[in-house]
């Protein structure tokens, strides 16, 4: 791990190249038309590459960001984001005055919460920016597209205190292969949002396109804004999504080192449980990382790690803190010897994509699973500009 230098970055690592996000969200907008913008989605702390510093990177390409929570919102806010901060999830009445404090955006789609944000905006005697959910077949938050839905949707509007920005949905199958579904969600959302217009209902922003409606151009040119996720950080939504449509670089790679050197022999058992038993004389390593730093527990004995270039199995169950590789092919490892189990080393590459596949896990679960006391450290231009060290929750020279 070359200049890596703080000894609280030497057990392991997440890095993050900044210069990788910037090049996606570029690639992203390259597919829009001009008049779309986009929201960078920086939910669970940036897909676990770290909010902060991928919103500050990604500012420059959006009109603003999409987080899950109030927490995450204000967070945005205390370093500095500007633009809009929409709370993509439910923002329960008492929290409505901190949302209002940190100018941050509600999802609204009950007739109780829309009348108790318009009683705090005449209270404070200020406008609050508001964007109406839709539920088109997602069955999770929103209104259901109908009748009363058209009812509750004109009454909101014209609630004192309330400014209707945006209205979204999102959709649920966009991602596969067989556009169907997803077709069926975008004319109700937008037969849905025309029946407003011509009851003078002008709402000046509409969105429904993730990434993977974005990469295949699905809905993005007749809409003003989309939601770029999984793609700002390199990842593809799915195998199902065509990737020679835009070239995407996957920002984190996930690094750690050989704590432990040993040789043992046949019949001799690895880690709890005794699900590996050597068959014949064996070098292994230990990694010092574990189902506690969010490296799963469901490869063990299936996946691998890279040292020297060259692939090491890991054997035996996984711990919490540590879990042993096979390193009998790679005679000339040493301790401290760098183990990527995320990224390139090189011309041996492990993506996070395969490591989903080998443990029956889920790609995006994976980066936002990587635990807090694994330090992330980003890259720009070649060089470190931050560090996040959770463990001291302060930011070092970051940018």
């Amino acid at each position: 791990m070359e200049d890596i230098k703080l000894r609280h970055c030497r057990r392991a690592v997440v890095q993050v190249s900044l210069d990788a996000i910037t090049a996606n969200l570029r690639a992203m907008k390259a597919l829009l038309p001009e008049k779309t913008a986009m929201l960078a989605v920086v939910k669970a702390d940036g897909y676990g590459h770290g909010a902060v510093p991928v919103a500050k990177a990604a500012e420059p390409f959006v009109a603003g960001f999409g987080v899950a929570t109030l927490q995450e919102g204000i967070a945005l806010r205390r370093h500095g984001l500007g633009g809009i901060i929409l709370i993509l999830g439910v923002t329960f009445p008492e929290d409505y005055e901190e949302m209002v404090r940190w100018q941050l955006r509600p999802a609204i789609f009950e007739r109780d919460h829309a009348e108790k944000l318009s009683g705090l905006a005449r209270k404070l005697k200020r406008e609050i920016p508001i964007h109406l959910a839709v539920d088109t077949g997602m069955s999770r938050i929103g209104m259901k597209p109908g009748g009363q839905a058209e009812q509750l949707a004109e009454e909101i509007y014209h609630m004192p205190g309330l400014r209707v920005e945006g209205i979204f949905t999102h959709f649920s199958r966009a991602d596969e292969e067989d556009k169907e579904c997803t077709r069926q969600q975008f004319q109700k959302f937008m037969e849905f949002t025309d029946r407003l217009r011509q009851k003078g209902i002008e709402i000046p922003l509409r969105h429904c396109s993730n990434s993977a409606a974005m990469i295949e151009n699905f809905s993005s040119n007749s809409l003003e804004l989309c939601r770029a996720g999984i793609s700002m950080y390199g990842l593809y939504p799915s195998d199902q999504v065509n990737r020679e449509l835009v070239k995407l670089t996957p920002a984190l790679s996930l690094k750690s080192r050989i704590s432990c050197i040993r040789t043992i022999g046949p019949g001799t058992a690895v880690s709890y449980g005794g699900t590996f038993v050597a068959d014949r004389t064996m070098t292994i390593a230990t990694i010092p990382v574990g189902y506690g730093d969010g490296y799963p527990r469901n490869l063990s004995g299936k996946g691998c790690v890279l040292i020297r270039g060259k692939r090491a199995p890991v054997l035996g169950r996984i711990c919490m803190d540590q879990f042993m590789v096979d390193i009998s092919k790679i005679p000339e490892a040493v301790e401290e010897d760098e183990a990527v189990l995320i990224g390139s080393q090189g011309e041996e590459t492990i993506t996070v994509e395969e490591l989903a596949d080998l443990g029956g896990g889920f790609h995006y679960e994976i980066l936002c699973d990587l635990g807090k006391r694994i330090p992330r450290v980003y890259r720009k231009d070649g060089r470190i500009v931050g560090i996040k060290d959770y463990s001291w929750d302060q930011y070092e020279d970051f940018l």
